[in-house]
Formats: structure tokens, C-alpha cells, sequence
């Protein structure tokens, strides 16, 4: 008779959670997923696959509200129904009725573990590689529709007059860079080709542009053929509620697998080899009648260079000030004849990108100019881009192990010898900071996660409870006084996060806050049941 009693009422609770899961999932799905996959871009054929690769996500929210709103209608019913009398009145007790919705409890918490230790971020990355694979698509659907394209987290804007994907041809653009906090400069050009390429932490985008011309905050100039290089963070799963414990793991004993830290160290080992190369020049420029020599990035054109002094610029990133007086021979090894030299009384050097190949770029002021068989003239600006940076400069910063390079970077073990900039000195104070931060996000998020699945076990127990106590009344009421204790645990895992946020406050303390939100729960669960049981 148990058995078929226990049959009777998993079953009306197993349809009842079985709905609401449905209906509940199709509401977040398309409410809160689908606009965030149309601001990549994503065409519709792409959304409605990709949905099915976010349904975990939606699930591991979904699944402990169902199963409340299905407890608490079903026992709600079941009580008001005197069912529930008549069971006891036979001798069943309260608890062997509630086996039922226990059994629902803790597969609820089990499925909710899995989902968000390992089926989400599992499937996330799944859709991160659906949406690298169309990655290119997505930049050349946006410029079709919108005529331009910010790719994501890079200060670079595209803008087009005509894209052509089948030859990854975008065709009258113009490409702003509009860094934070500095003068940007955009580059225009009669057409550009576009290539992505996809890495497990990060993603890399190539612009390739023809003919082009630059215009800075107050000069401007033709550079010729020019290729840019950015990094960008993953578009979806570059966050650390969406990666596998595995992951986290990873993360931990590397934070060059995190992108954010990732860009942070890739910026600070940019400013690290600017400042190593003003150093070099300073030196090569003591030597009486000495030149620094470099090449171009392609081996057509080698460049001496010599100047007054050189200094780290104060206001710009990645960037020097050449002092007069400039001198600048640039010397085709092809052609001979091309052989040109240049004077000047004020110019820049600067990075290209801050990506790993280092390349550097430089410009001119007013400079003279002449070339045996021509007569000597004068321009505006001239740049010169596209300069492969010291080999025996980037030989000492190293992808491999760069963060110990640049962590050491403002110590006596630095291979940068001598005075530091002060906006050097302000990336490396970022770092142990940056690095405790993302120590305490991943432990605050492998106990959230602990603790909302734990969690429901005892949310679950507490609708079960209070539908019985309000069976007399309108059966949503039950679900609706049920769903305070969750939004009281969902305060207390927030609250525990944004401790562990700060650096200052220990981890522990936040955590310690969301285990006592559901410490607060169990102990409100025994006091119902307690009192349920009295009467």
C-alpha cells in the first residue's frame, strides 16, 4: 500500500515539475538568452542551435524552482484534499509521505551539481566553438548589416562600404582605435582582408589593409600596406561561472589561462620591452657616430636610426619620444637607389600591437629628406610601420613563463635595469591584486555552486511543508511563502560573493557567509517540520 501510495504521489509530482521545467526554460531561453546572441550578430539558424547549448545554463536555475513549485502544489493538493488525513489516520506518518518529495529533492540537488560543475560549462564551450567556427561569418553579417563591427573586448571599430565573405574581403574601410583613456587614430584604406583565428583562452583577429593612410590627434600620413594584430577573450564561455571544475583547476595553477589576466600580463610585458628598447637605444647612442639598427617585418628594408636622447612617453602606452636630432636612413636592400635619409626634430616609436609577435612603428615630424638623384624635399609626417622589435629584446621577454617575468619585472631581478615608468610601476602593482582576485572569485564560485545545490534539498523540503500548512488557502499561495527562503539563500550566496570580491576581506568570510545562508535554511526547514509534526 506504501509503495503504491509513494507511486501515486511521484508521479502528480514528477508531471507537475516536468511542466514547469518546460514551460520555465522556454521563458529564459528565448527572454533572456536570444538578445544576447543577436548582439553578436548571430543569424537566426545559428540562434535556435545555440539555444540548445545554453539550455544547462537555463536548467541549473530552473530545475530547484520547478521542483518547489511542483512540491508545494502537489503536497498543497494533497492536504486539501484530506488525503493526507486519511493516510494518517491509517498510520502512515508524516515522513513517509514526504519520501516522495525527497526523492525529487535530491535528484534536483544532484542534477543541479553536475549541471554547473560540469554538463554547462561543458556545453557553453561547445557553443563558443560553434560561434569560432562562424566567427568570421558573425564580423562580415554585422558589417552587412550594420556597416560596421567593435570586436569584443579590443578598442578597434570596423567600418565598410562593401564586405565580401567568400574572399574575407571587407572593401572602403575604416578602422577607429579608441583605447581608454588615450588619443586614438584611425586608418583608412581601399580594402582590407580579415582573418580570425581561434585559441582554447583567447581568439587573435589579423587585418591585413592595402593602401592605406593614417590619421592620429594631430598628424596624418600614408603608410602603405599595414597589418594589425588583436587579441580578443573568448565571446561566451571567458568567465569563471561557466568553466569546468577542471578549469578552475587550471586556471589556478596557471592564470595565463584566463584571459583577463592574460591581457593584463601581455600589456604590462608590452610596456616592459618599450621601456627595455629606450634603455638599448639610450646606450647605442653614446657610442660616437653609432646607429640602432633595425628591420622591416618582411626583411625588404633595413632602418638606422639615430637620435638626440630617448624617453618613455608619460601619456601613451607602449610608447617613446625620439629628441632631436633625428636621423633616419632607410635602406632598401633590393634597390639600392631607394636608399633614403631623413631629419627630423621630433618623432615617436610605438607598438603596432601588444600581441606576441612585437612590431614596432615610427613617426616623424617635418622631416627633410633626400635620395642620391633627386632633389631633397620636405614632408608633413612620415611613418614608417610595420618594424620587427630587437630580437635580442624580445629573446628576454618570452611567452613562456612571462608572468614570472613581468612579476619580477619591478625588482632587482628585472632584466630591465635602471629607472621604471611610472605607469610600468602601476601594471605591475595591478598584478598580485588582479591575481588574488581571480584566487577568490574561483573559490567563491565552487562553494556557490556547493551551496545552491545543497540547498535545494532544503528548499524543496520547506515547500513540501508549506503547502501542507497552507492547504486551506489559494495553492500558489504555498509556492509564493516557499520562495522567500530561496531568495534569502540566493542574498546570502550574493552577499558571499561580493566579499570575496575584495581583496582586502578574506575568502573565507565570504564563503562562510553563503554556508550560513544555508545553515539559516536547514535550520528554518526543522523549525517547520517541527511545528508541522506538532499539529
Amino acid at each position: 500500500m506504501v509503495l503504491t501510495l509513494h507511486r501515486y504521489i511521484f508521479r502528480e509530482l514528477f508531471r507537475s515539475f516536468f511542466l514547469a521545467t518546460v514551460v520555465l526554460t522556454l521563458m529564459i531561453s528565448v527572454g533572456l538568452l536570444v538578445p544576447k546572441l543577436q548582439k553578436f550578430g548571430v543569424s537566426p539558424g545559428q540562434i535556435i542551435h545555440l539555444l540548445g547549448y545554453f539550455l544547462p545554463i537555463a536548467l541549473t536555475f530552473v530545475l530547484p524552482m520547478s521542483a518547489l513549485f511542483a512540491s508545494s502544489l502537489i503536497y498543497g493538493r494533497f492536504a486539501s484534499d484530506r488525503e493526507l488525513d486519511a493516510c494518517r489516520a491509517s498510520g502512515i506518518s508524516l515522513w513517509t509521505l514526504v519520501y516522495p518529495g525527497l526523492t525529487l529533492a535530491i535528484f534536483v540537488a544532484v542534477a543541479n551539481l553536475l549541471l554547473s560543475f560540469y554538463v554547462a560549462p561543458a556545453f557553453i564551450q561547445r557553443s563558443e566553438q560553434s560561434v569560432k567556427a562562424n566567427a568570421e561569418h558573425i564580423l562580415f553579417r554585422n558589417i552587412q548589416r550594420k556597416g560596421s563591427y567593435t570586436l569584443p573586448g579590443s578598442p578597434y571599430r570596423l567600418y565598410a562600404d562593401r564586405a565580401n565573405p567568400e574572399k574575407n574581403l571587407l572593401e572602403g574601410i575604416v578602422i577607429v582605435n579608441l583605447p581608454e583613456g588615450e588619443p586614438g587614430w584611425l586608418i583608412t584604406a581601399e580594402q582590407a582582408k580579415v582573418r580570425i583565428e581561434t585559441h582554447r583562452t583567447y581568439n587573435k583577429a589579423t587585418i591585413v589593409a592595402k593602401n592605406a593612410y593614417r590619421f592620429n590627434e594631430d598628424d596624418w600620413g600614408q603608410i602603405g600596406d599595414t597589418t594589425l594584430e588583436t587579441q580578443f577573450p573568448s565571446l561566451l564561455s571567458d568567465n569563471i561561472k561557466f568553466q569546468k571544475i577542471e578549469q578552475l583547476k587550471r586556471i589556478q595553477a596557471d592564470k595565463m589561462n584566463f584571459f583577463p589576466i592574460r591581457k593584463m600580463i601581455m600589456q604590462a610585458r608590452a610596456q616592459l620591452a618599450m621601456e627595455m628598447l629606450a634603455r638599448d637605444i639610450n646606450i647605442q647612442m653614446q657610442q660616437t657616430d653609432s646607429y640602432y639598427q633595425l628591420e622591416d617585418a618582411d626583411g625588404s628594408r633595413s632602418y638606422h636610426l639615430s637620435v638626440g636622447a630617448c624617453k618613455v612617453d608619460p601619456h601613451r602606452a607602449n610608447t617613446l619620444i625620439l629628441e632631436a636630432p633625428i636621423q633616419l636612413i632607410q635602406v632598401d636592400k633590393l634597390v639600392t637607389a631607394m636608399t633614403v635619409e631623413y631629419t627630423s626634430n621630433g618623432g615617436r616609436m610605438s607598438l603596432e600591437n601588444d600581441g606576441e609577435d612585437l612590431r614596432l612603428e615610427m613617426t616623424l615630424e617635418s622631416p627633410s629628406w633626400k635620395r642620391p638623384g633627386v632633389e631633397p624635399g620636405k614632408a608633413s609626417y612620415k611613418f614608417v610601420n610595420n618594424v620587427c622589435f630587437p630580437q635580442s629584446l624580445a629573446d628576454k621577454v618570452p611567452m613562456d613563463g612571462i608572468m614570472q617575468t613581468v612579476s619580477q619585472a619591478d625588482t632587482k631581478a628585472s632584466v630591465l635595469k635602471g629607472p621604471r615608468s611610472k605607469r610600468f610601476k602601476k601594471l605591475c602593482e595591478r598584478i598580485p591584486y588582479k591575481l588574488t582576485k581571480v584566487d577568490n572569485k574561483i573559490y567563491s564560485e565552487i562553494h556557490s555552486r556547493l551551496v545552491l545545490g545543497l540547498g535545494s534539498i532544503a528548499l524543496i523540503l520547506t515547500g513540501i511543508a508549506l503547502g501542507i500548512q497552507f492547504r486551506g488557502g489559494h495553492m500558489l499561495s504555498a509556492f509564493g511563502a516557499s520562495a522567500i527562503p530561496g531568495g534569502v539563500l540566493v542574498v546570502f550566496i550574493l552577499a558571499g560573493k561580493e566579499l570575496t570580491k575584495n581583496p582586502s576581506t578574506p575568502a573565507l568570510t565570504g564563503v562562510a557567509v553563503m554556508w550560513l545562508g544555508l545553515a539559516v535554511l536547514v535550520i528554518l526547514t526543522l523549525w517547520i517540520y517541527r511545528k508541522l509534526l506538532r499539529t
